[in-house]
């Protein structure tokens, strides 16, 4: 029920009905939302050209009053008798179901007893329910067809009341809604964000549904309640008002599904009755009519006029609500209906299952809102899920299957797979409707990049190999069951094989593993089906696999494997799920013990038998890494001892990086402390490397003869081929044991020596090196241990200097990197080393090898496009241009890392810093995150760098400006240095936290410029002035106290200076006091006069417009009057204003002009800085 006082509005007279508009003034109003702002203002100003209402609209219902005072009187009657709790429909939503079906019994109760005034109870409901707090009165209507009534329906707003009214017809009723505006809200329940609107929407719908179920065996049927509640609701439909747009359409929609509801029972009924009437006719023919059956025949046609009103009344909603609202400009209106329409042609199917309601869900597919297309999709999954359902879908699916098939590329992920899914199920149980181009074209997404997607993919090419292979062994009826087993598997796995092969579309078959894997993950991880087709010889079952079938089957093993270890997290895939249940993880486990258990044992085979391909043996080598450490099996001495034997002699056999990185990879993953067969593994490993050793020493005593080396070509390829297996193992093991330093560091001062042999010494030297610092901490234990280590690491770099200048590119980008990383690690070194304990002796880097690095960035990295050096590479090809740039990334990370752990000094990053403008596209992150960490580490010394940087290119500039010579590599335009300062002003972001850096700045700026200046006829302006317009880009981080503090630093400076400002040689230090002083009162700054452009005249100046002209100063600025806050310009009369605008500070020396001016008039006096929050900084 209902308040009282709405309610009873009814049966009150034109008076009462006016104290209800001034009650509803201070009450909420229904909200309009942003998507309907631009419509709803646009019909708001339409009506206000219009003559504004005189009076409310109730004034005009007395003749309403006679026909409403019986509701009125009747409802009072059953206040008096009825004694339940005074709760409205509204408060009872809040309630629960169950409580919901109790008060909608008494609500049933009270409708048959009065029902007017328990429709006024569910009219206010809805209104309610839509964010309306306002009133609803009712007056009666006679005929639906009298024009003078239909011509009062309308939605209008009343200017001079400040109250909106929405009136409509609900027959017999004429209702009007009357609330006040509130523009200002935009939320009502349905939108709320938040638990609760979720929470509402769900009640709101169990609250109609629950309506019309206990409506359905009494009122239901009665003419009068389901006419007024379609008419109320198609009305609000229809409104322009989001709020009761929206709310009332999702109640006739979800009124219309408990209709559907009401008439499914109707049915079941009906043919449980039509049951019943054929039994008594299957008796002996002379039996006559019973009464009993004349009783079964008019229930049944009870029951179908019943279910035939129910449809009608379904109909009305449909072409009231649904019609108009399914192309809603609201999205979540368009939402709802297709939502609801799928529901009915699922439920409903002999009604609402043809093409004429089909035809809007295949519209809606191109829908642009996602929420749209994502309800039609999951509408259509329901449909063709239902075999009985698909007779009925053939003209649909072949009018909108290239919409379908279009739509899995769909910008909405969820959208994509969703209809990944719905032609999934089409292909499951509508052979026909896809053709091979359609399947050839979905079956490329098991190499999307959305795992969802992929897997859906997946699950339609696995649908396709089942079908394909299912019949394979059928006609053998002498193979056993085993063997039928493998060839079905063999049949799925050259299909697998086959459509990888045929598709070109992707190298990496770890993805389509991944896509299969959640379908097919039974056939993927039956390893020794796999392995034992690998290993079968062709026989006369078949012809076997081929070499390229081989090794791609081996790759899916390998990919299964790891798959089965490590899970569905690939490198370029997203949505995969990044944590494992306890289910997941126990399966994880177990498929992990099983693979150890088989492939260890079975793993030398396949490496004899592929122990030629170096492809496919880098692939098996990759298999042991993903053991299981504790597994009975590895305990197995004799499997262990067999696989380590194969490895060795694959490790013989082949030399190349790939063999050799994979084998050092699986060795130091069979190595570890924690795996059962380590020992025996850690044994064989360094049989390996005693080995390599040996015959490395025995072919560089033969090589090297003094300072030469001198080797044939086969010496130098053994050579070359043992090096590259120690360069590997090194890499992952500590190797520091067999003392390569000593071995190898005479090859790099030995002249003669190839490149590729130098390239795999340093690379070898390095990790020594890089071992040496790492596990010192348990080897230095005496001072002489650390200072061999020194000498190691000093001799390292001088010999790595030496070849920087090597002929061949990749030995100076090897001994680079090597130097920056050794030196990184010993800095790292130094800083984690206990101190209680021994530590190593600091190494500080030469400044030669210093300068050296420097040079070697800005030769190697920082490089034109027209540069000749052999680190470019024609641009023609992209690959390799992408190759040299991540290359040259590789080089200036490096020398960053150097700047960053306090290898080189801070002041070495200029160097870096000026080309960050110029190459922002190729290196602009790395010198952005070099600048962030240089300024955790020190604020001061990391903004002095950019000082620095600044203006050495400043300098640079003027020496060429000078010269008059050509235009140097290094060298860059005024325009250039400005946009590279302004640049690093944004790199400033909080004033407050960088207020000492930005004033030492200025500082250090105003000091370059006017330090050691002599001013003299021949040189009346500083060389270096156009440096303050650089300067000026800082201004505006400077807080307010700092400006005028950097200002009166800046007077210091030039007092003794004769300065014309009117003259364009001083227009730098114009604009730099500009910057100072107008950013200081919060205007901006003007624009500058760049030394590279023509200069504008003096009377284009920006600053030719200011206040000046009763002043006879040549200065175009008023120290005194610049210098005045605005807070503190009020205070001065005009007189002593154009006084103190006389006063030129740059013309005077410093003590005559501080003597002629005014003290108050200083924005730095005492009295002025006591009111400023802000602490001034001294210079």
């Amino acid at each position: 029920m209902i308040p009282e006082s709405t309610a009873a509005a009814a049966s009150r007279s034109s008076e009462q009905t006016k104290k209800s508009h001034d009650e509803a003034n201070s009450s909420g109003a229904v909200n309009h939302s942003e998507d309907e702002s631009g419509n709803e203002n646009q019909q708001k100003n339409v009506r206000r050209r219009k003559r504004a209402h005189k009076g409310s609209e109730n004034v005009k219902r007395k003749s309403a009053r006679a026909g409403c005072s019986s509701v009125g009187r009747a409802r009072g009657r059953r206040g008096k008798r009825r004694h339940v709790e005074n709760v409205t429909l509204f408060e009872v939503i809040t309630m629960g179901r169950s409580a919901m079906r109790a008060v909608i019994d008494d609500w049933i109760k009270a409708y048959v007893t009065d029902r007017d005034s328990s429709l006024l109870d569910l009219i206010s409901f809805f209104i309610q329910c839509c964010g309306c707090k306002g009133v609803v009165t009712a007056e009666m209507c006679q005929s639906r067809e009298d024009s003078d009534v239909m011509s009062k329906m309308v939605e209008e707003l009343d200017e001079v009341a400040s109250l909106q009214y929405k009136k409509f017809l609900a027959f017999p009723w004429i209702l009007t809604v009357t609330w006040p505006m509130d523009t200002d809200s935009v939320e009502y329940p349905l939108t709320q964000s938040g638990p609760y609107g979720r929470w509402f929407h769900s009640e709101f719908c169990d609250f109609v549904s629950v309506l019309v179920a206990q409506c359905q065996h009494s009122v239901i049927f009665d003419s009068y309640l389901m006419n007024t509640l379609i008419s109320l609701l198609t009305e609000l439909s229809n409104s322009y008002i989001r709020a009761f747009r929206h709310t009332c359409t999702l109640a006739a929609v979800k009124l219309l599904s408990a209709l559907v509801g009401v008439a499914l029972s109707l049915s079941v009924g009906i043919e449980n009755s039509q049951k019943l009437y054929k039994v008594p006719k299957t008796k002996t023919t002379r039996q006559k009519l019973t009464p009993q059956l004349e009783r079964i025949q008019k229930k049944i046609a009870e029951l179908q006029g019943k279910r035939v009103e129910i449809e009608s009344m379904m109909d009305i909603v449909f072409k009231g609500v649904f019609l108009k609202r399914y192309r809603d400009v609201l999205p979540e209106i368009r939402s709802i209906c297709v939502e609801e329409l799928g529901l009915w042609m699922k439920l409903y199917s002999s009604e609402f299952l043809n093409d004429t309601y089909l035809k809007y869900m295949g519209w809606m597919m191109y829908d642009k809102t996602p929420d749209v297309r994502l309800k039609c999709v999951l509408g259509l999954q329901g449909l063709f899920g239902d075999p009985l359902l698909l007779p009925k879908l053939d003209l649909f699916t072949s009018r909108f299957k290239e919409r379908m098939i279009s739509m899995t590329l769909d910008k909405d992920n969820e959208v994509s797979v969703q209809t990944m899914k719905l032609l999934l199920l089409i292909s499951r149980t509508c052979d026909d409707v896809l053709s091979p181009d359609d399947y050839k074209q979905l079956l490329q997404f098991v190499y999307s990049s959305q795992r969802p997607l992929a897997a859906a993919a997946g699950e339609l090419l696995y649908l396709r190999l089942l079908s394909s292979g299912a019949h394979t062994s059928d006609s053998q009826d002498e193979i056993n069951e085993e063997e039928a087993h493998k060839l079905q598997t063999s049949a799925r796995l050259k299909s697998l094989l086959q459509f990888h092969q045929e598709s070109e579309l992707h190298k990496h078959v770890v993805y389509l593993v991944d896509s299969l894997w959640d379908c097919g993950g039974a056939l993927l991880k039956d390893w020794a089906a796999l392995t034992s087709i690998l290993l079968q010889e062709p026989s006369s079952h078949g012809p076997g696999l081929t070499l390229a079938e081989q090794a791609l089957l081996v790759e899916i093993l390998v990919a299964s494997v790891r798959q089965a270890s490590e899970g569905p997290a690939l490198a370029g895939r997203s949505g995969a799920k990044k944590a494992l249940n306890a289910r997941e993880k126990k399966i994880q486990i177990d498929d992990c013990t099983k693979l150890t258990e088989h492939l260890l044992t079975v793993l030398p085979k396949l490496l004899n038998k592929f122990s030629s391909s170096s492809d496919v043996v880098a692939s098996l080598l990759r298999i042991p890494q993903f053991f299981i450490p504790e597994c009975p099996e590895a305990e197995n001495t004799q499997a262990v001892s067999s696989l380590m034997a194969e490895l060795g002699a694959v490790l013989d056999f082949h030399s190349g990086p790939v063999v050799v990185e994979a084998a050092a990879r699986t060795y130091l993953s069979l190595c570890g402390e924690e795996t059962s067969c380590g020992s025996v593994a850690r044994d064989a490993r360094d049989s390996l490397v005693q080995t390599w050793v040996d015959k490395l020493t025995v072919l560089l005593e033969d090589s090297l003869q003094g300072d030469c080396f001198s080797a044939d070509e086969e010496k130098t390829g053994d050579i070359l081929s043992t090096l590259r297996k120690l360069r590997a193992f090194h890499n992952c093991h500590d190797l520091s044991r067999w003392s390569l330093f000593q071995l190898l560091s005479p090859l790099l001062s030995a002249g003669g020596a190839p490149p590729e042999v130098l390239l795999e010494v340093l690379q070898c030297l390095c990790f020594f090196m890089i071992w040496s610092l790492n596990v010192s901490s348990g080897t230095l234990t005496s001072r002489e241990k650390a200072v061999a280590q020194r000498l190691q690491l000093r001799l390292f770099c001088e010999r790595s200097h030496r070849c920087l200048s090597h002929s061949d590119h990749s030995v100076r980008h090897q001994a680079f990197l090597g130097v920056c990383d050794v030196l990184v690690a010993h800095s790292y070194q130094t800083h984690v080393w206990d101190p209680t304990s021994f530590g190593p002796l600091l190494h500080t880097p030469s400044p030669k090898l210093q300068r050296a690095l420097s040079t070697f960035v800005c030769m190697h990295v920082f490089v034109g496009p027209d540069c000749d050096s052999q680190s470019r590479v024609s641009e023609g090809s992209e690959v390799e241009r992408l190759e040299d740039l991540h290359r040259r990334r590789n080089l200036l990370a490096a020398f960053c890392k150097l700047i960053v752990h306090g290898v080189l000094e801070m002041s070495t990053a200029a160097e870096v810093f000026m080309y960050y403008t110029k190459y922002y596209n190729d290196f602009g992150d790395i010198i952005k995150e070099t600048m962030y960490r240089a300024r955790q580490t020190d604020k001061i010394e990391s903004s002095r760098t950019l000082v620095l940087c600044l203006q050495q290119l400043f300098v640079r500039l003027k020496k060429e400006q000078e010269s008059g010579g050509r235009a140097q590599a290094g060298v860059q335009t005024f325009t250039s240095i400005k946009e590279l300062a302004r640049r690093f002003a944004l790199t400033f972001g909080d004033p407050v936290k960088f207020r000492e850096c930005v004033v030492m700045m200025h500082r250090t700026g105003i000091e370059f410029v006017f330090q050691e200046f002599n001013q003299t006829p021949e040189t009346p302006t500083p060389p270096l002035l156009s440096y303050l317009t650089i300067l000026s880009e800082f201004s505006s981080k400077l807080l307010k106290p700092d400006k005028k503090t950097v200002f009166m630093y800046l007077q210091k400076h030039t007092a003794e200076l004769f300065i014309n400002l009117r003259d364009e040689c001083w227009q730098p230090l114009v604009y730099y006091r500009a910057s100072l002083l107008t950013a200081a009162e919060g205007e901006d700054a003007v624009s500058y006069v760049s030394s590279d452009r023509k200069p504008c005249p003096p009377n284009r100046s920006p600053f030719s417009k200011q206040k000046l002209e009763g002043s006879k100063s040549p200065c175009l600025f008023s120290p005194v009057d610049s210098k005045v806050s605005k807070g503190h310009r009020s205070k001065f009369s005009p007189s002593h204003q154009e006084k103190t605008t006389d006063v030129d500070l740059f013309s005077l020396p410093l003590e005559p002009a501080a003597r002629g001016l005014n003290p108050e008039g200083f924005v730095l006096s005492s009295s002025n800085e006591a009111e400023d929050d802000t602490v001034e900084i001294e210079l």
